[in-house]
């Protein structure tokens, strides 16, 4: 069995890892930022973020779907997430909720935002997926493995395997039946065998992108899913 406390080192390395491998040199350009709080055992917490004047706002975080877009600047060269709207100039270290290094090259981002483990500074952990359409086209998806361990997608034409603290993305699906649906099947390995632990029927089209996220719930040792539907804009009718 996963213990809590085993479960904490897990997330804590597995982020650590994500977080070094988005390390960039500073920068003062703009970022868009849509975040997400995934958090299954506690209810979402109220996080800020400084926009573009300094001002402090309220970050926008919507159960189950991707918050919408809000302008920041990069505080030496990392996203800073803050858990009060007043931050002790004396102490501003003391109001930080998150932070995590913004790549150089990244305008636009999903934050999805964790807790650390219990009485851990800063208070939560953060996961940056490039949101541009050229680096996650319309109707890809991408797979955040919060997992210790290998599991595996497969969905449509694609077979792929997922690396345990790594972002993998998945193509658009072409081999869709008349209702642009595709089976999607998801696994992890148990006793040497790959063992499905989520199967459905999944409507892929570019009017959407999908970002599936798959974790382990405190006290269990098979990964659950956790799929978030992000629906594009639609264009402006021509006039």
């Amino acid at each position: 069995m996963i213990t809590n406390k085993y479960w904490s080192v897990v997330v804590v390395s597995l982020l650590t890892a994500l977080a070094h491998s988005q390390e960039a040199k500073p920068s003062a350009a703009a970022l868009s930022v849509r975040a997400f709080m995934h958090d299954p055992s506690r209810a979402a917490a109220e996080l800020y973020l400084r926009d573009v004047k300094g001002n402090m706002v309220k970050l926008c975080l919507t159960p189950e779907e991707i918050g919408k877009a809000q302008p920041t600047v990069p505080v030496d060269g990392s996203l800073v997430l803050f858990n009060t709207a007043t931050v002790d100039p004396k102490n501003p270290q003391a109001g930080i909720a998150a932070s995590i290094a913004v790549p150089k090259n990244m305008r636009r981002a999903i934050a999805i935002i964790m807790p650390g483990p219990a009485d851990s500074k800063p208070a939560y952990r953060m996961v940056l997926i490039d949101d541009s359409s050229a680096a996650f086209p319309a109707g890809e998806s991408r797979i955040l493995a919060l997992v210790p361990f290998e599991t595996a997608v497969e969905a449509g034409e694609h077979k792929l395997l997922c690396k345990p603290g790594k972002i993998t993305s998945m193509a658009a699906v072409k081999k869709l039946n008349p209702y642009n649906m595709a089976q999607t099947n998801f696994y992890y390995k148990k006793n040497d065998s790959w063992q499905v632990f989520d199967e459905c029927r999944m409507k892929y089209i570019d009017a959407f992108r999908q970002v599936f996220i798959v974790h382990i719930r405190p006290g269990s040792t098979a990964p659950v899913l956790m799929t978030l539907i992000d629906q594009l804009p639609r264009p402006a009718p021509k006039k």
